[in-house]
């Protein structure tokens, strides 16, 4: 049996795959009990945003998360998310952001990837700012990304270095700051011609969250884009019985699918999740990375997890294996 053993072992780490925790005693509720909020005018380009950060009396540099909504979906509807976000340690940013396209005859609230950009200059002046409330609080040098539906098509261009029609006007270039994102009931392709597209994420850690029974994004078109998310660590999350909007304050019949899912059930699970992926990103939470990576669907009744967080390898050939089992033998008989 130990030999069995250690040749399952030994061709899991050339794998580069762990066996899970078999028991944690890790809590992954927010690690904030209260969180402050306030309006205000984006002052780059402006956006009126709300901004959600800790209330703590402690000394702290949070990194920002900017939530990017999606389309036509008001930054007061993602007030439950974003304030259980911001209590695992961030300044999570929600912007309104107006587009007309008068090619298509419809304006209204749209993501785009300039937001980003004047997002970061905005901050970096705020960190500064004796009259802003988030003077000396702000790690300016990270930016994680969240983001819904088209907003979150938006946040995944970003991080793949695209500049798509209709999410970027102009020029663009990623951001060195963006250092991770995960985002809700989306997928990217071309919009012209519909094809899905890869995603080089540069080693950017990436999580995708999908509902089981979303009627706008459907779970295999975020499956498709998971797959062409080029680099790890990426998470692939799936909520039982949530629909397209298990991520605002109330469901919306824009989704023809009605959830089979609580809404606040809904909405707390994709904000923990969301939190604790960015901090494992991000803080380098052990613990945070465990729950997301090994733990959290077992503990977790309404969510399945894929993921991977190291290289594929090249595939191990008979011959190999072969000779991990004679290894392991040898190991066994010495002993």
């Amino acid at each position: 049996m130990k030999s069995s053993r250690f040749i399952v072992t030994t061709i899991l780490v050339i794998l580069g795959i762990s066996f899970p925790s078999t028991a944690s005693t890790f809590d992954p509720s927010p690690l904030f009990e209260q969180v402050n909020n306030y309006q205000t005018t984006i002052t780059t380009n402006g956006d009126r945003a709300d901004i959600y950060y800790p209330d703590t009396v402690e000394s702290s540099n949070f990194p920002v998360a900017l939530l990017l909504q999606g389309a036509l979906v008001d930054k007061a509807d993602y007030t439950d998310f974003a304030s259980t976000v911001a209590s695992y340690g961030f300044v999570v940013i929600v912007p309104n952001h107006f587009q007309s396209f008068p090619e298509f005859g419809s304006e209204g609230l749209f993501a785009e990837v300039s937001q980003i950009d004047d997002v970061l200059t905005y901050v970096e002046a705020e960190n500064s700012n004796s009259t802003s409330p988030l003077e000396g609080i702000i790690d300016t040098d990270n930016l994680a990304l969240l983001g819904h539906s088209q907003g979150g098509a938006v946040g995944l261009s970003a991080i793949g270095n695209y500049c798509l029609p209709r999410i970027c006007n102009g020029e663009f270039t990623r951001s060195e700051e963006i250092v991770a994102g995960i985002f809700y009931g989306t997928y990217l392709q071309d919009f012209n011609t519909g094809e899905f597209l890869a995603i080089d994420n540069d080693s950017i850690p990436l999580g995708l969250i999908s509902g089981s029974v979303d009627g706008v994004t459907t779970p295999d078109e975020v499956v498709t884009s998971y797959d062409l998310v080029q680099d790890s660590p990426k998470a692939l999350i799936t909520l039982e019985g949530a629909n397209h909007y298990g991520i605002t304050n109330e469901d919306s019949v824009r989704d023809p699918l009605r959830p089979n899912l609580d809404q606040d059930i809904a909405n707390e699970t994709i904000a923990r999740w969301s939190g604790l992926f960015l901090r494992a990103s991000i803080f380098n939470d052990k613990d945070a990375f465990d729950y997301v990576y090994n733990t959290g669907d077992a503990r977790d009744d309404n969510v399945r997890v894929i993921s991977q967080t190291k290289p594929v390898p090249e595939p191990i050939s008979a011959i190999s294996l072969f000779a991990l089992g004679i290894f392991g033998f040898a190991c066994q008989k010495i002993r």
